[in-house]
Parts: C-alpha cells; structure tokens; sequence
C-alpha cells in the first residue's frame, strides 16, 4: 500500500462576508485550493483502500464516508468559485459572491447512521474553511490510525502542526456554550493541551517522543472533529427554530383564512364539506432544544397537509357553484342564438330560472342545481338536434 509522504494542508482563506475579494488573493486562494483539492482526492483514495483492508474496517467507515462527503462538497464550492472568477474576469460584485461562496455556508450530506455520531437532520452545515479544517483533521487522524505516515516524517513538522491544532481548538472551545458541553470540551483540552507541551518539551531535551505523536494527533483530530460538528449542529438547531417560528406564523394565518372560509362554505352551500380545520395554536410554542424542534417541524408539516385538504374541499365546493353558473350562462346564450319555438324557449326559460334561484339562495342546494343545470343542457340539445321544433 503507498500513500502520499506529506498530507496536505488546506489554504488559509481569504476576505470575508460581505467585502470584495481583492484579484490577486483571489487568483492565489484557488490555485491553492484546486492543488489542495485535487491531492486530498488522492489521499482519500489511498485511506480507502487502507480502511477497507484494516482489521478496523468498521470503526473506520464513519470518518472515511465523512471525509468523502466533506470532499464532495469542498469540491463542488470549488467548481462555483472556479465559474464565479471567469478566469480572472471578475468584477467587483463577481469578487463579492467569492467571499459569500467562500464563508457562506455549504451542505454536507452525510448519514449519521454510517457516520456513528449525531449531526444535524440532512447533513452538516460548515463554510468552506471550517469544511476544509475538518478534512484536515480527519485525514490527519486517519493516516496516523493506518499508520501511512512516512517513517522519516519531520518530527518537528508535526508537532508544529499539533501546536497550531491545539490553538484552533482553543478558539472552538470559547465559542461553545455553558454547559456540559463546554466543560466537557475545556477538560479534554487542557489534557490535550498538556500533553503536547510534554512532547514538545521532552523533544527539546532530545528525547524520542516518536511513540506518543500519534496519540496526540488523533486525539487533536477528534477534538477538533467533534466541535466543528457541534457547532455546524448548534447552527442548524437554531436555523430550524427560526424556521419553526416561520412556518408557525404562516400556518395560523392559513388557519385563521381557512375558517372563514369553511363558515362562508357552510352559509351558503348544502351540503357542505364538514373537514375540521387543525389549529397550530395547539402544538404550544416552538421548543429549544434540538431533537424536540424536528419533531415539531414534523407535526407543523401534518397541520400544514391538513389545512390544504380542507382547503381544497371548501374551495371546490364553492367553485363549483361558480362553474355551474357559468355554464348555466353559456348555456343560455346559446339557446338564444339556436331559433328555437316560444314553447321550447318558455321551457328552458323556466329550467333555467330555477337553476339560477337554486344556486343562488343560501344555501344553495348543489345537488339540486346540479340535476337543473344537467336537466337544462339535456332540454337544450335535444331541441338543438330537431331544429327547435317540439
């Protein structure tokens, strides 16, 4: 099995929300980026292959797939960006939507079944540097468990690398919330901070810390790993409540219109539609934590089929009223235009004076004017075919 001897190492970003990229930092970040984009394609078909051949086969599975959709979606921004820059034609509001596709967020589908751990419903939202960050880690930490990196690596590389992680993880962990969570996380950083100042301090004196690199990489990786996706989850937490909040707004408003509906459908139609119109008001407010918002999203989705069945019934009923009116018109204008006798006009005179008060009274008898309306069209083309004579 042969692997590349040096993982690489994703840009680091540039500009940000909102700014113009400046050309030449834009023409630099995608080269940078399409050899990163193109050697990590590489790796990740090495680690493949290793994974697949390694008695940890099942334990691996979750971080390759993960790496593999992280790829896929790293390489399509790629793509976007690539289109956006026009081969450095780009103006300045070409080298705006550079800096919103490079910090605004990309969707990662990933199964969280597969991956082994919780993410966000329909896969993890990250930017690009954060997608890119997370690659690096995971390829990082899956080198060293398949133990690909070259035996004459450079020792002082990596613990270089370890020291510039742990400060990344450093700034992840201030932004995580109080809680379990973050007390949690701030433990595992001081041992993993604690841990590398050992290896850096016993490398100095000389010592072989070879051995131990590892360990500390893949615990880096891990840490790094698992507060990009609590993040990306947090984000996606409060992107769905926001969401939930919305589409609560709109269905009692959909509501509220609904049942005037239904009461003018009762007033003036029989028989009318008898569907129960849902009120949203009965789910209670939208819920702050992360599993009880889907589960909401899922019953405001319920309400929401609901109230367009009983919309489409009342509705259809009304028009349908309308529809028998209007053909009962064209009906008449035709039997005015076919030469018919006094006496067959007189008939269908009065059928249709009875149609017109039927569907006109309130209620109105749809079944009633339904037979009058079929009853006047039948008398109409039956006098039609003999020539208006009786």
């Amino acid at each position: 099995m042969t692997a590349p001897t040096v993982a690489s190492t994703a840009p680091e970003p540039v500009g940000r929300l909102g700014v113009p990229i400046a050309a030449q930092d834009a023409l630099a970040y995608l080269d940078a980026l399409g050899a990163w984009r193109d050697q990590r394609r590489a790796e990740l078909a090495h680690l493949d292959e290793a994974a697949l051949a390694s008695p940890e086969r099942d334990a691996l599975t979750g971080d390759v797939q993960l790496s593999m959709a992280l790829w896929q979606s790293v390489s399509e921004r790629y793509d976007l960006l690539v289109t956006t820059w026009d081969s450095g034609r780009a103006g300045v509001a070409e080298r705006e939507r550079l800096s919103a596709l490079i910090w605004g967020r990309l969707d990662t589908t990933v199964d969280p079944a597969t991956t082994g751990r919780r993410l966000p419903a329909g896969g993890l939202s990250v930017s690009l540097p954060e997608a890119c960050r997370l690659s690096d880690a995971l390829v990082g930490a899956l080198r060293t468990r398949l133990s690909l990196d070259p035996v004459q690596a450079d020792l002082a590389d990596r613990l270089r690398q370890l020291r510039a992680q742990v400060e990344r993880v450093r700034d992840l962990v201030g932004e995580e919330p109080a809680g379990p969570s973050h007390d949690g996380a701030t433990r595992r950083l001081a041992t993993l901070d604690a841990t590398v100042t050992d290896l850096v301090g016993d490398a100095q004196r000389g010592a072989d810390v070879g051995g131990r690199v590892p360990g500390a990489e893949v615990e880096a990786a891990r840490l790094e790993r698992d507060l990009i996706v609590g993040a990306a989850t947090r984000r996606a937490a409060r992107r769905d409540a926001a969401r939930a909040r919305t589409q609560r707004a709109e269905l009692e408003a959909r509501g509220q219109a609904l049942r005037a509906l239904a009461d003018r459908c009762v007033a003036e139609l029989r028989p009318a539609p008898r569907l129960a119109v849902p009120d949203v008001a009965a789910l209670g407010p939208v819920p702050e934590d992360a599993a009880a918002v889907d589960a909401y999203l899922a019953r405001l989705d319920a309400v929401g089929r609901a109230l367009t069945q009983a919309h489409t019934a009342y509705q259809s009923a009304l028009d349908e009223r309308d529809e028998l009116l209007g053909r009962l018109e064209a009906y008449g204008a035709k039997a005015a235009g076919s030469g018919l006798r006094p006496d067959a006009a007189g008939d269908l005179a009065e059928l249709r004076r009875r149609a017109v008060d039927e569907l006109g009274s309130r209620p109105a008898d749809l079944e009633r004017g339904r037979a009058l309306v079929a009853a006047y069209q039948a008398y109409l083309g039956s006098r039609a075919e003999h020539g208006g004579t009786p």
